[in-house]
């Protein structure tokens, strides 16, 4: 069982930074995604990271601002944000899977979901 917890999410203003973080005992085992649920919307995938981090597939639409990594000394998963829009915010989470079937930035089979931290844009 992988228990997955997400921070680092907060209040931030548009244009602003932020990372995410996601840990769990055994992650370096599992391909990692983000997801995002926006009030009234659908959850989106975001980004996929592969277990050895050597591969990643973005949403296109933040594939020139987000940055997906992961540190698996430390059974850490990272998602750095940059100029961020009043339309990122949400609340993220990280899910796992042990294989890594990504599309558009999103994880197409989830074995497990993380609580989710939240992110508001704000000025």
């Amino acid at each position: 069982q992988l228990q997955l917890v997400e921070s680092g999410g907060g209040l931030v203003q548009p244009g602003g930074s932020l990372t995410l973080s996601c840990t769990a005992s055994g992650i370096d085992d599992y391909a990692v995604g983000w997801f995002r649920q926006a009030p009234g919307k659908e959850r989106e995938g975001v980004v996929c990271i592969s277990s050895a981090g050597t591969a990643t597939n973005y949403k296109t639409t933040v594939r020139d601002r987000f940055t997906v990594s992961r540190d698996n000394a430390r059974n850490m998963v990272y998602l750095t944000m940059n100029s961020l829009e009043a339309e990122d915010a949400a609340v993220y989470y990280c899910a796992a899977n042990s294989r890594m079937s990504c599309y558009d930035g999103k994880l197409l089979t989830v074995n497990y979901w993380g609580q989710g931290t939240q992110v508001t844009i704000s000025s």
